[in-house]
């Protein structure tokens, strides 16, 4: 069995991103661990906050649900200060993750890696997917601390564009209303969602998951984000959340239908 550590930029990015993944692992026996970098504290504010409780408070509170949920064995936070969207005023403020020293960080990632012997760790890809300065400084952060751990294996989540834009021209020509959803649309730093299908390694099929992934979504009640991705309608959400897909530097090119566990 493995011990596989992934890392998130935000409190509710597992449960989007990994939670098919994560919950696969647990169920074949597999130890799973979550970090998250930042401390969420630019996320959404709910409106029935009690009286003293802050955001970081109950975005903590949701992350432990929703990892309950998901099976994880142990969730670590580094504590960085969220650092909000490209151009906004956080990305300035002296404790953002995105002004952390790369070096620094991955210090403190690599404790946890050696501290659990990891086997494997899971970051973003080089934009982090869409961009977000948290996201494209997990993808730093990541690599140089499977470096500094001596982690065996580094692998990479990313989204399947070509995938997305084909299921985007399907929905479109049935009729279905897709809002303002676009994935070949640039992001947050002006880059297309995502890898290209050959830029990928791993597809992993998560179908059996996705009940999980829909209630760690819910878990996370206060942020606007993860409860729209609740509002797609079940049938598109097996289509777009069936499969994680993953980059691992260093494999021969070509996407693999496979799960990266049984390598």
């Amino acid at each position: 069995m493995a011990t596989v550590v992934f890392v998130h930029a935000h409190p509710d990015d597992e449960a989007s991103q990994s939670a098919g993944s994560m919950a696969r692992a647990v169920s074949e026996g597999h130890r799973v661990v979550l970090v998250v970098a930042t401390n969420g504290d630019h996320g959404d504010a709910p409106d029935d906050l009690a009286e003293g409780e802050t955001v970081v408070e109950r975005r903590r509170a949701e992350a432990a649900a929703s990892n309950a949920v998901i099976g994880t064995h142990r969730v670590e936070f580094l504590d960085y200060a969220d650092s909000g969207m490209t151009g906004w005023a956080q990305n300035d403020h002296e404790e953002s993750f995105v002004r952390a020293d790369t070096e620094e960080a991955a210090e403190r990632l690599a404790a946890v890696l050696r501290d659990e012997d990891a086997d494997v760790v899971v970051g973003y890809d080089w934009h982090g997917g869409y961009g977000h300065p948290d996201h494209v400084k997990v993808h730093a952060v990541t690599r140089r601390a499977a470096e500094l751990a001596g982690t065996p294996r580094y692998l990479e989540g990313s989204m399947n564009r070509d995938a997305m834009i084909r299921s985007h021209q399907a929905a479109v020509a049935a009729g279905l209303d897709v809002g303002e959803w676009d994935p070949s649309q640039p992001m947050d730093d002006g880059n297309p969602l995502g890898s290209l299908e050959s830029e990928l390694h791993w597809a992993c099929d998560v179908s059996e998951f996705l009940e999980v992934k829909r209630s760690a979504l819910k878990a996370h009640a206060s942020q606007s984000d993860a409860q729209g991705m609740l509002q797609i309608p079940e049938e598109m959400f097996a289509v777009g959340f069936a499969r994680e897909h993953y980059i691992e530097p260093g494999r021969p090119d070509g996407m693999v239908e496979g799960w990266f566990l049984d390598d």
